[in-house]
This record gives structure tokens, sequence and C-alpha cells, in this order.
């Protein structure tokens, strides 16, 4: 349940992107992040389940949290300081009367 969420959650975010994309600039930009997203989500996991076979046995923390779990958790929260960090507004920058001298 807990793979299916983090996979629902990630849909949302793509498609959540994809229109934010193309409304403010174009389709081709649109698809391009979709793309983005999909290559950092497959290998983002390859990465973190290797990660989770160092750290924990197959069978995880029981039957909701087992190791393909563990790591898409790891790849969320990896995922989320990226994209944070990616998909910031750029801050406008102050109109001052110091900046305007001619």
């Amino acid at each position: 349940m807990i793979s299916a969420f983090i996979f629902f959650a990630h849909l949302v975010f793509a498609l959540y992107i994809f229109t934010k994309k193309w409304q403010s600039e174009s389709l081709s930009v649109a698809f391009q992040n979709m793309a983005l997203i999909g290559i950092l989500f497959a290998v983002g996991w390859a990465v973190t389940s290797m990660i989770a076979k160092l750290i924990m046995k197959p069978e995880g923390l029981g039957v909701q949290f087992d190791m393909d779990t563990f790591s898409l958790t790891l790849l969320a929260i990896a995922e989320f300081f990226f994209y944070r960090m990616y998909y910031k507004e750029p801050v406008a920058k102050k109109d001052t009367a110091e900046e305007v001298k001619d």
C-alpha cells in the first residue's frame, strides 16, 4: 500500500510539472521535464535499491514496509530535496532607487 502511494505521488507530481511547464513555456519543454522525471525515477530507484540491500533484509520491517518500499521511500526523500531546488522559482530582482542611478 505504501508503494502504491509513492507511485501515485510521483504520477501526480509528474502531471503537475507537465501542466505547469506546458502553460508557462511550451509543449516540448513539458515533455522534456516528463522524461527527466522518468529517468531520475528509474535510475534513482536502482541506486536506492542497492543502498537498501546493504542496510536491510529482503523481508524489511514487515509486510507493508519491505525492502522495495524502503528504497522507494529513500528515493522520494532524495527527489523531494532535488526537485525543490530544481523547480524553485527564481527570485525577482528588487528595483531600488540606488540601482536606477544614471
